[in-house]
């Protein structure tokens, strides 16, 4: 009896949270756990309706993909259009409708989304000619294999843009002009991670090319391309296991963590 009562006490107190740090606790789980929660008490019927954090991952229906597209539906449909979305993380593995993919996206950026995840654990399926925000700040896309291919950055038009990391995603650039580099376009960017991704360049390499961006992480590179960084107010310059650096050009580097081990 003892344990009972002194279990209800301890759900009283975490139902009489302000929805905001209840919101908070949620966001380390998926928005389906958020959803099931509902059920717990009329206080928490609606909770789920105005998270500003949506995580939506194909690993909570395994091999059961039309119920996940029928749930995220129901999420979209149903919660608050008047609550901003501060981050989305989206986890595919399995075939998805491009349409579907881009239901979400479009949702996310129309609510002013400021962070955004996608990891792609699947064939291609993900056009990412369709990154278009005002208010995406921090952006982070992980591939499998390099499947997944960015070929045409001048079309991401993300103006706030100030964090982006790639992870195991093919970037191509088509571009020759050592000045206009693949990121080049995103006047905002301060922090570049890029981590076991394939390149494909010009003639001369791939080139990272920016005036503003203060910190440049490159992990795990290609073996056949050079990579020319041409990065003026760099100052944290981490490069690991990445052997072909043709030209580098950071004149207020502040910071070099360098560390290639050879296996030969």
């Amino acid at each position: 009896m003892g344990d009972r009562k002194r279990m209800n006490i301890e759900g009283d107190r975490l139902s009489s949270l302000p929805d905001d740090l209840i919101h908070k606790i949620l966001s380390f789980v998926s928005i389906k756990s958020a959803v099931e929660t509902s059920v717990l008490s009329p206080r928490w019927r609606y909770i789920w309706t105005s998270m500003p954090y949506l995580n939506f991952s194909t690993n909570d229906f395994p091999r059961m993909l039309y119920k996940f597209s029928t749930f995220v539906e129901h999420v979209l449909s149903g919660r608050d259009n008047q609550i901003k979305v501060s981050s989305v993380d989206l986890t595919f593995i399995g075939t998805v409708r491009q349409k579907f993919v881009t239901r979400i996206m479009k949702y996310a950026f129309s609510h002013n989304v400021q962070q955004l995840n996608i990891t792609c654990l699947s064939a291609k399926m993900l056009d990412t000619t369709r990154f278009h925000s005002r208010s995406l700040k921090h952006f982070t896309l992980t591939g499998s294999s390099h499947k997944l291919t960015c070929r045409s950055p001048t079309t991401w038009k993300m103006q706030a843009l100030a964090t982006l990391n790639l992870y195991c995603v093919t970037l191509h650039d088509a571009n020759t002009d050592k000045c206009v580099g693949f990121f080049s376009t995103y006047a905002n960017l301060k922090d570049l991670t890029i981590k076991n991704c394939k390149m494909e360049g010009g003639l001369d390499g791939f080139n990272i090319c920016h005036a503003g961006l203060t910190s440049l992480t490159l992990e795990d590179g290609p073996e056949d391309v050079n990579v020319n960084v041409d990065t003026p107010q760099l100052k944290n310059l981490n490069i690991k296991q990445w052997r072909r650096i043709h030209l580098i050009s950071t004149p207020n580097l502040s910071s070099l963590h360098y560390k290639y081990l050879s296996y030969n």
